[in-house]
């Protein structure tokens, strides 16, 4: 005899079957026909049984225990599995009425799934109780642990694919329960889902045996259960059992066995395995299958499931937990609508003197510890960062808070523990995923990096972008805190690493994403740095990119100019150079780009004392962009006050020089503007090598704006200063060490 639990889950997989394949007769009330099947056949079948058996457990598990879950699907193809069941507990009908629990209702669900104009193929923001999109293969575990920190009234459970088991990103994961205090923390409810197979191989974790599954997840600090589904007479009594048995652990999780497609016909027409192989994987048969395709839908007696009016059954509807506990209406899962604006401390008290010398990392990193305290309370925000806290002159919140680790620790170790609340792993896959499901969540956040590494999430802040668009076109969903990214380390003083951590190409990947979402910020000192982090923080539905340095730099800005300046996002620097009529104008954004370009000026003044200058600093990359491209653009009027209309424009850049043509694009006469920044040339040198290696350097700049404003009497100022260049380097590459008129330059007006 049927269960109610077997019921429910035998309409899920019916209601996920028929989204992959019909666009009407969608409760089979005739002969199946052609004319009944979706054009373009999409969603992966494969998982989907695996996903609605797991989903039916946890609704079991949440209407025994009346605890908030939230569901992070990593086979995000699976997706067909998750909308049935956001149908069937009607959730879907409580955010779009046309999607009622009828037979009306089932027909839209069914037709929009993977139509034009209706849901895509995979998860995503337009679908009720979902942070991620999946598919993305390897981030959901992350950012499952992500979203429980702090939250210790959460359960996180988290579907994890055994082709998804394979990548990196994940095989990182498995450690973040080492991040996570049971007590202050919710708890991570990994679920592996073994079914064997991916596009058309085997996977490693489905050949693995029981033993091997148990000792290796064991050692990673969980405590797993085996669920096989072929083992058990009831395989939803099992899951429940499994369910309860790891609910008891601190660190649970289960491994789920089941068939790949289960539910499939063993063989098609021509004697092709179909259930448990890999031809189950994605869409098992065909349009012109329309036989086997309407037997295998009737074999989940949809009449048994459905009234006459398409509503399902009420005893199919008996498993749910109550209304406000249904996994798909979890408050977590549209976070912003919790988030709390940050307490932000005042900026003045960390204010820098304009002409002295500091690290601008070193005054934020006290500004950010008085953050700390202020939101101890609260508990809504965290730093994430690859081991790189301190190295990035940072250190001053270790003294509010500790490096979060729970394992115990045999050696010696400073400022750990399990209540704090920077997270350092040398992971920056981890990083970015708890970060993404912690801001997700309704929380704030930090990811400092260093520059040339940041990359390595690349394919990562591709995915949350487009999820941070898309959920800007959703109405009920609000947004949510930026992620903010501090890449700092910045290749242009890494003359003890060298060429391998020399690479800004991460600015050129923010720069390729929705003007409603990317921001690049370069300020040049540590009032800058401040008003810029300030307004990151403070705001929401960004991908915040800041650029800055931890090394001891002159200060050029007082604290209110600095405000303004950041306001404006780029202004002439009139107290260098502010000709009304300039021949040439030098322009910097960057900390580095900023000191050579006014070394460069300082130059001219001393080698072309009658050359009328301007000099422009960026703090706002995008502010170059013409304001019909980006927001952030400087209108006609301030754009022309600072770069003018006709005369050549020499500037200097923190990145690589494309980045700065392709904002520009769109303005009038680009091609006045010559960058200097990031040529791919590098070894371990000094950085004035580093500097003349990528034709950065001020001699390169004070040579190029000589050129470009005099043209013929200019060139004999030109060779002079690239002579006085080579003098210089000759120096350098001789004692190892920058002389003091590069390395101890000041500006004097």
């Amino acid at each position: 005899m049927s269960t109610a639990a077997e019921r429910y889950r035998r309409a899920s997989d019916y209601l996920a079957a028929c989204m992959i394949y019909l666009r009407d007769n969608v409760l089979l009330r005739e002969p199946l026909k052609s004319e009944h099947i979706k054009p373009r056949l999409l969603g992966h079948w494969g998982t989907c049984p695996g996903i609605t058996y797991i989903y039916n457990g946890l609704n079991g598990l949440v209407a025994r225990t009346g605890r908030r879950t939230l569901l992070v699907t990593g086979p995000g193809h699976g997706a067909p599995a998750v909308h049935a069941n956001l149908w069937l507990e009607g959730t879907h009908q409580l955010y779009d009425p046309s999607l009622s629990l009828d037979e009306a209702g089932m027909t839209e669900l069914i037709k929009r799934f993977s139509w034009p104009g209706g849901f895509p193929s995979h998860l995503s923001p337009e679908v009720p109780g979902v942070i991620h999109e999946g598919g993305e293969l390897g981030y959901a575990l992350s950012t499952a642990a992500g979203a429980a920190l702090d939250d210790p009234g959460l359960l996180a459970a988290c579907i994890i694919g055994d082709g998804e088991a394979e990548t990196g990103p994940t095989a990182a994961s498995w450690h973040a329960n080492k991040f996570l205090n049971p007590y202050t923390d919710g708890t991570v409810l990994p679920i592996l889902h073994l079914n064997g197979y991916k596009i058309s191989s085997p996977t490693v974790y489905g050949v693995m045996s029981d033993e091997e599954l148990i000792s290796y997840f064991l050692g990673a600090g969980w405590s797993p259960t085996i669920v096989d589904v072929q083992r058990a007479a009831d395989p939803d009594l099992m899951l429940a059992q499994a369910l309860d048995q790891a609910m008891a652990e601190t660190r649970p999780m289960l491994i789920v066995r089941s068939p790949k497609g289960w539910g499939l016909p063993e063989y098609d027409e021509h004697g092709t395995p179909l259930a448990g192989t890999f031809h189950a994987h994605q869409v098992p048969l065909d349009q012109d299958q329309v036989p086997l395709l309407e037997s295998w839908l009737r074999s989940y007696r949809p009449e048994e499931l459905f009234d006459e009016r398409g509503r399902p059954f009420d005893d199919l509807l008996s498993v749910l937990p109550q209304e406000d506990l249904r996994i798909g209406r979890v408050p977590q899962a549209n976070g912003g609508a919790l988030r709390r604006d940050l307490p932000m401390p005042p900026l003045a008290k960390f204010q820098t003197e304009a002409g002295c010398v500091a690290s601008a990392n070193e005054v934020l990193g006290s500004w950010l510890a008085e953050l700390f305290t202020a939101t101890e309370d609260r508990r809504d925000f965290r730093i994430v960062c690859p081991d790189e806290l301190e190295s990035n002159k940072l250190g001053a919140v270790l003294d509010v808070t500790d490096r979060a680790f729970t394992w115990p620790i045999p050696g010696y170790a400073e400022h750990v523990g399990p209540c704090g609340r920077v997270v350092e792993v040398l992971s920056e896959h981890i990083c970015q995923g708890l970060l993404q499901g912690y801001l997700l969540t309704g929380r704030h956040g930090l990811f400092p990096c260093y520059e040339a590494f940041a990359a390595i999430v690349d394919s990562m802040v591709n995915q949350y972008a487009k999820f941070l668009k898309m959920s800007a076109e959703v109405p009920w969903r609000k947004p949510v805190a930026s992620l903010n990214y501090l890449l700092t380390s910045e290749g242009w003083r890494q003359e003890h690493n060298g060429y391998s951590h020399q690479g800004p190409g991460f600015i050129n990947n923010i720069l390729t994403k929705k003007a409603s979402v990317a921001r690049v910020y370069l300020p040049p000192d540590a009032n800058t740095l401040l008003h810029t982090m300030r307004h990151c923080l403070a705001g929401t539905g960004r991908i915040n990119l800041v650029v800055a340095s931890k090394q001891e730099y002159p200060q050029w800005l007082d604290f209110d100019t600095a405000e303004a300046h950041c306001r404006a996002g780029s202004g002439v620097w009139e107290w260098a150079a502010d000709d009304p009529r300039p021949e040439v104008v030098l322009a910097a954004a960057g900390t580095v780009p900023t000191v050579e370009t006014l070394a460069a000026v300082a130059l001219l003044r001393e080698h072309a004392p009658d050359m009328r200058l301007r000099m422009v600093n960026i703090v706002d990359l995008l502010s170059l962009a013409p304001p019909d491209r980006h927001p952030h653009g400087l209108d006609i009027d301030a754009f022309t006050r600072c770069f003018g209309l006709e005369m050549p424009v020499v500037m200097a850049f923190h990145g690589y020089p494309s980045a700065v043509h392709e904002v520009l694009h769109g303005r009038r006469t680009p091609e006045r503007f010559h960058v200097h920044g990031y040529q791919e040339e590098g070894t371990t040198t000094t950085p004035f090598d580093l500097l003349v290696s990528n034709t950065m350097s001020r001699y390169d700049l004070a040579a190029d704006a000589v050129r470009r404003a005099w043209r013929i009497k200019g060139a004999p100022i030109a060779e002079s200063l690239i002579a006085k260049r080579d003098a210089v380097l000759e120096t350098a590459r001789k004692n190892g060490v920058d002389p003091p008129e590069i390395s101890e330059w000041r500006w004097s007006a």
